[in-house]
């Protein structure tokens, strides 16, 4: 409502200033010379209006030069017919009407089809008529409700456009000179400037809400993407946040079931922003999900293990169906970036990416990090483990190395994932959050993955307070915290 009311109130200013002109205006008329240079700055700012204003304010100025051009030439009656393409009036704007509605409409489009109008029209030239009776261009209709014996019709011709004309009209003969009728060929050359950035401006803001419509479309299709809920295990507590700097978002992040209640754990960045990413990032997310849950691997469970050897600690008190299961669905990163890095190499687009499998039972995580942001394991007092990358971004190139990691997280511990939003958020001064920033937040005690959100959120928010925000902010938090 605010930029609602700034554009009023300057519209508002900007139609006093008008009005004081051609009050101005009208003084000068009794100087002919003086008139033309007044009416000449007038039409000026018209223009510059035009550029910038509303509909309503550019049919005020409108209405205004027609006003001016009335009294300049001391016309009785005058008219604007504004015109589209097809030829058709878009709008019709009158000096000094004395009709009614109904007559108004019967006499715009008998004009426009037979009288001096139409012929303008046809001949795309000046029509200046002495006197009505004795010129054929003139169209005298039946019950006219006034008199004209002389008449003047200017085209408002942009290139070989026809966007309007401004016909003149006075009841006595020989009332308008060929002085008269340069002035007005002069401010019809003006005023095809003001209807041309009008139309322009126009198509530009019909092309702009629907383009904003389609955006609208494509951020909820975006988030529909995203989990309506978090998973939901007795020993864990899943929590997330998205805030898109734009409509649509290369982040994002997921969490869903697997086999045997192991729960996926996803966080990303895609490395552009914008529609590509949005449409980049919906890609990546369906193909970690679909890696994940195929079960092809299980067949050759020893080849899989061999190639991780020797596994990490906390791997010997996990059976091997547990390890094959985490193992099996972390190939999906692999089998994401060959995919990727095959089919749409020529995009240069690539994610970096935090893949992690946590076992309810157990509070064992085991995962991938595809060139991300580091996450961090928090105890009591603050940050426990650091999960740094294991192997390159997702997409950059096939044939690429994934190392897989392994932790055990402890009752009450919380794993915190972000993207670098968060770290790169800037305040109204340009400087930036900063991991420092962040990592003294980490390190303050906290009783769940939702609140120790809310503490990033509130903080960085404050820190952003009104300056614009650059980059997506994502973060993804689980607690881990088994039922005794």
């Amino acid at each position: 409502m605010g930029v609602q009311n700034q554009f009023k109130e300057c519209d508002e200013d900007e139609l006093e200033s008008l009005r004081q002109e051609v009050a101005e205006l009208k003084t000068a008329l009794k100087n002919e010379e003086a008139a033309f240079q007044a009416q000449s700055k007038l039409l000026e700012k018209f223009v510059m209006m035009a550029r910038s204003s509303t509909e309503e304010v550019l049919k005020t100025a409108l209405q205004m030069t027609l006003d001016v051009a009335a009294d300049q030439t001391a016309s009785e009656k005058g008219s604007l017919f504004l015109l589209e393409p097809s030829g058709k009036v878009s709008d019709a704007i009158l000096s000094r009407t004395e009709v009614t509605a109904e007559q108004r409409k019967r006499l715009i489009g008998t004009v426009i089809d037979k009288g001096l109008a139409g012929w303008v029209i046809r001949h795309r030239e000046l029509g200046l008529i002495d006197d009505t009776e004795n010129d054929d261009r003139w169209l005298t209709l039946p019950n006219q409700p006034y008199v004209v014996r002389s008449a003047l019709a200017v085209p408002i011709l942009r290139g070989d456009e026809l966007l309007g004309i401004i016909t003149l009209l006075h009841s006595e003969p020989g009332h308008f000179s060929h002085e008269a009728a340069n002035l007005m060929q002069v401010t019809a050359d003006q005023m095809s400037l003001v209807l041309e950035n009008a139309r322009l401006y126009s198509k530009l803001e019909k092309y702009s809400k629907a383009l904003d419509a389609e955006m609208e479309k494509g951020r909820q299709i975006q988030i529909d993407f995203l989990p309506y809920e978090m998973v939901k295990q007795p020993n864990c507590e899943i929590t997330a946040c998205f805030y898109p700097a734009r409509q649509v978002a290369g982040d994002f992040y997921d969490a869903f079931e697997l086999d045997d209640k192991q729960i996926g754990l996803v966080i990303a960045d895609v490395c552009d922003k914008g529609v590509g990413a949005a449409l980049f990032m919906a890609l990546m997310r369906s193909l970690i999900r679909i890696f994940s849950a195929e079960t092809q691997l299980r067949g050759i469970a020893h080849e899989i293990l061999e190639q991780h050897k020797p596994l990490p600690d906390g791997w010997i008190g996990k059976s091997m169906s547990a390890n094959l299961a985490h193992l099996n669905a972390l190939q999906a990163v692999t089998r994401t970036n060959e995919y990727v890095a095959e089919n749409h190499w020529q995009l240069s687009m690539f994610a970096t990416l935090f893949f992690g499998v946590l076992e309810p039972d157990t509070g064992i995580l085991t995962y991938i990090n595809g060139g991300h942001e580091p996450l961090f394991i928090l105890g009591e007092s603050g940050i426990k483990k650091t999960l740094k990358s294991t192997g390159p971004a997702v997409g950059m190139m096939a044939g690429m190395k994934f190392k897989i990691q392994q932790v055990q997280m402890e009752p009450g511990d919380i794993l915190i994932g972000y993207t670098d939003g968060v770290t790169e958020g800037k305040n109204p001064d340009g400087e930036l959050f900063t991991d420092k920033r962040l990592r003294s937040l980490l390190e303050q005690p906290c009783s769940s993955a939702c609140d120790l959100l809310e503490r990033i959120k509130t903080h960085l928010f404050a820190f952003i307070a009104d300056a614009p925000q650059f980059d997506d902010i994502t973060m993804l938090s689980v607690r881990w915290n088994p039922v005794k």
